[in-house]
């Protein structure tokens, strides 16, 4: 027998903690997983999953309007934020079930207590010690909650944005990330006057500058207030519901909610790391190599906790990867190399690989591939919005190295166009793909000729 308890206990019922737990249960392992709120993570109980039934909710405007071009007449619309909102707890709860019924039938052990680490072997589970040989830590993120701010008190963050109780007349959103970007389009979709106020000098700061720019344009044409340069300096609240912020800038801003969204931190504190031995890093993140290992050679950490690339398919990535390299014989580094992602801002956001400005500090030569029109869907309804395609491609080996659309269905063209990335593709090999028509994605294998070029990081016409 053993001397442990376990052979493996997992920290947290995210993505990839489930996974890892789930696999290696499947593999006859003793494995138990802890986690003190729900099952999920921050995919399925606050993010990915209810935001993008919400992006679906905040669409249907749109969609109504569009309608009339097509020959529809769309009687007068209502919306009911309640029923949302219930609807959604009852899928994100169908999925729960799903992810605990995995475990279970798995043989994997489930606990629904805080677990905190005693030393490298042993932990404490809702008052009670048990032991494991291996221990992974998947425990994820939370909102920043910016103590700093006076005020913060009254503001939300995206975990409270799903469950209000009440859609609000006006809202201020803090920041320029996807989440900031989702939500400023999410609340707008449904009504509500939207402010975005973000420091820098334009939003989604890791994204291609073309993107960034067409996307604030857009967003802008349909109504959202953008204040960029700008930070909340003050949230005063002055009656039930009556907030007034106020801006560095000097500007005031009445809302009803404030939400901040300015950046994720881990959820290291209290987690016993110190007694344990695990380092961390300067914001509470756990560093980790290759293979996940964490400076305790029998400690691991995955997800967002080791604030690598917070993504949900890339913490279960991590956690395959460890099962291959720990219980497989199979020794597999994880590969954070071409990650194909989306921003289900509206228009939507795909991309993959380098931006035109990062692949101008890696390569000599660069061709830049570019198509800006109205999709087809747009061409009877009477919505102006354009289209984006871009491609970025390494002029010397003529490898594709980036690919960045904006439109209708963008999410679903950056998984494919991953794929092509991901295997090395050439421009060639895209020029030689038959398009596919009448669709907006032939546009990407129908670019033959540069829009322009940039050698040693100037662009040449």
């Amino acid at each position: 027998m053993s001397e442990f308890d376990y052979d493996l206990f997992v920290i947290g019922g995210g993505s990839g903690g489930v996974r890892a737990a789930r696999l290696a249960a499947g593999l006859g392992k003793r494995v138990a997983v802890a986690e003190e709120y729900r099952f999920g993570g921050t995919c399925v109980i606050r993010g990915c999953v209810p935001k993008k039934l919400y992006v679906y909710a905040s669409q249907f405007p749109e969609h109504f309007e569009d309608a009339a071009g097509y020959g529809w007449t769309v009687p007068e619309a209502t919306f009911d934020w309640k029923t949302l909102v219930a609807n959604k707890e009852r899928e994100i709860t169908r999925l729960e079930g799903l992810y605990r019924k995995g475990l279970e039938n798995a043989g994997a052990e489930i606990i629904e207590a805080r677990a905190t680490l005693v030393d490298r072997h042993t932990l404490d589970v809702g008052g009670r010690r048990v032991t494991a040989d291996k221990i992974i830590i998947a425990v994820g993120g939370r909102p920043n909650p910016h103590l700093a701010l006076p005020g913060h008190e009254h503001c939300i963050f995206s975990n409270e944005a799903f469950d209000l109780a009440e859609l609000p007349s006006a809202i201020v959103i803090e920041g320029g990330g996807y989440i900031a970007v989702e939500f400023a389009n999410i609340f707008h979709g449904l009504g509500v006057d939207t402010t975005l106020v973000y420091r820098g000098k334009e939003i989604l700061s890791r994204f291609d500058q073309d993107l960034r720019r067409e996307l604030h344009a857009t967003m802008e044409a349909k109504g959202i207030k953008i204040l960029c340069h700008d930070v909340l300096t003050e949230v005063e609240k002055r009656g039930e519901g009556d907030l007034l912020v106020h801006l560095k800038s000097g500007k005031t801003i009445e809302a009803s909610q404030v939400m901040l969204a300015i950046g994720r931190l881990p959820n290291t504190e209290g987690l016993g790391l110190e007694a344990a031995g695990v380092e961390t890093g300067k914001g509470g993140e756990i560093p980790v190599d290759n293979y996940s290992r964490t400076n305790v050679d029998n400690i691991w950490a995955l997800g967002d906790v080791t604030n690598r690339v917070q993504l949900t398919p890339v913490a279960i990535h991590e956690a395959v990867c460890f099962i291959e390299t720990e219980y497989r014989n199979n020794p597999t580094e994880v590969d954070h190399d071409m990650i194909a992602t989306a921003v289900f801002s509206q228009p939507e956001i795909g991309t993959v690989g380098l931006s035109e400005d990062e692949a101008a500090k890696r390569f000599d030569r660069l061709e830049i591939y570019r198509a800006s029109f109205r999709p087809m869907r747009h061409t009877l309804s009477g919505r102006q919005e354009k289209m984006l395609m871009k491609l970025v491609v390494d002029g010397d080996s003529r490898r594709v190295i980036g690919a960045h659309v904006m439109g209708p269905d963008a999410g679903e063209m950056a998984q494919l166009l991953g794929i092509a990335l991901k295997a090395r593709l050439s421009k060639d090999d895209f020029d030689r793909t038959m398009a596919v028509h009448p669709s907006a994605a032939e546009e990407l294998v129908t670019m033959y000729a540069p829009t322009y070029r940039v050698e040693k990081g100037e662009r040449v016409d």
